[in-house]
């Protein structure tokens, strides 16, 4: 499990979090705008919608141990390009690359890993660990990227040059590279070879990957998956938000996301554990809710450098009801009964569907910031997370009756 943890975010560093932690420097050192960036997470998401459907039946017959660990090397060997800052175009490449290496031989492999670790009474528990696991190797490692980041911007980083913006940018880029390479290691030495990769590929049945596509819960688990995902998503734009709404500057923007990703350990742990004790259903249906007054709140509240407490009660509810529900929605395939033995086939299909918001959610937020910028921009986007939210809850809902019927 540790090594799950360990693998499972630190191959998303490179695409995710040098944006998500470090985005009012990635814009400027780049000289991009925020829709460029977007355009770019754009061709990451469809490229990773293209993998998550053949990644299952791969998970379902081979080795989580040799998928996961070719895929650490090939994003960490991105990371060597990546570093060079090549420009839109080549930075196009690369994102689409990262799209392929961070989803077809990894995600589905690392989820039915965890369903089978969780047994069938632990699943919240299991994938609350998992996420909550990742949510504190990636607070750790932001943090650690912090201090190289901070001096290389100086004592004033409102002062620093667009040099020292660039030599900033790269030495979070080397951490990120450094981390997604040693993860490999740590897969390749500590996940054993075992015996149940063939035992899959003697019981693996095309026509059972077939008949996943008629079951109803997977298609809700997917809508419900998307409004999480959103939210997630959403969690990329604070930084800049302090940064442009509350007059911070780019080292305490970061610090925003930094401290809010510290909140993911316990909130998906404390979702999975409570989803256990009722249903992970249950569990996502209170997120969906305090996720859409949270957007409400930001969306309407005043913002100014005199009211931050609004702004860090905002970060912290809304950033613990996101990483709840990414402690919970995977443990849902156990409350609708879906069958283990095509767990990872129906995890790339609850993916496909579930994660689009790779190719939308940062487009659309780039199209609202560039278009009204400053505070409207921001509540304009406050707006569009809260629709997601709303549909997010009567998705839960409706699984939550699916499953009482099952």
């Amino acid at each position: 499990m540790l090594a799950l943890i360990i693998a499972g975010e630190a191959i998303f560093g490179l695409p995710f979090h040098v944006a998500r932690f470090f985005r009012p420097t990635l814009l400027s050192a780049l000289g991009f705008t925020n829709t460029e960036l977007g355009g770019l997470f754009s061709f990451y998401g469809v490229v990773a919608m293209i993998s998550y459907l053949p990644g299952g039946p791969l998970a379902d017959r081979f080795s989580a141990r040799r998928l996961m660990t070719t895929s650490l090397v090939l994003t960490g060997l991105s990371g060597l390009y990546f570093v060079t800052l090549p420009g839109y175009t080549g930075l196009s490449v690369v994102y689409a690359f990262f799209g392929a290496t961070t989803i077809l031989l990894f995600w589905a492999a690392m989820i039915r890993a965890t369903r089978e670790l969780g047994g069938s009474d632990k699943q919240g528990t299991a994938f609350g660990v998992l996420d909550g696991g990742r949510g504190l190797f990636a607070a750790g490692l932001a943090s650690l990227a912090l201090v190289p980041f901070s001096l290389a911007l100086g004592d004033d980083p409102e002062a620093a040059s667009q040099a020292d913006r660039i030599d900033a940018l790269k030495t979070v880029i080397w951490v990120y590279t450094g981390a997604t390479l040693a993860a490999a290691a740590i897969v390749w030495w500590f996940v054993p070879e075992s015996n149940i990769a063939a035992e899959r590929r003697a019981a693996f049945d095309w026509r059972k990957v077939a008949g996943v596509f008629r079951y109803p819960s997977i298609w809700l688990q997917a809508v419900l998956l998307v409004c999480a995902y959103v939210a997630y998503k959403g969690i990329d734009n604070y930084s800049l938000y302090a940064v442009q709404v509350y007059g911070m500057n780019e080292v305490d923007g970061a610090r925003v996301s930094v401290i809010g990703a510290w909140i993911r350990p316990v909130a998906a742990i404390a979702a999975g554990v409570f989803a256990d004790r009722t249903r992970p259903t249950t569990a996502a249906a209170i997120c969906f809710v305090v996720l859409t007054l949270g957007y409400a709140s930001f969306a309407f509240a005043p913002a100014d450098e005199t009211t931050t407490t609004i702004l860090w009660m905002n970060v912290a509810a809304t950033c613990a009801m996101a990483f709840g529900l990414r402690g919970v929605y995977f443990a849902i395939m156990e409350e609708v009964s879906i069958p283990t033995a095509v767990t990872g086939t129906a995890v790339g299909l609850i993916s496909l569907v579930g994660f689009t918001p790779d190719i939308f959610v940062a487009p659309i937020a780039g199209y609202l910031l560039d278009r009204t910028p400053g505070p409207v921009g921001h509540r304009h986007f406050f707006l569009f997370l809260g629709v997601f939210a709303i549909a997010g809850l009567v998705s839960a809902i409706a699984l939550r009756r699916y499953g009482e019927r099952t």
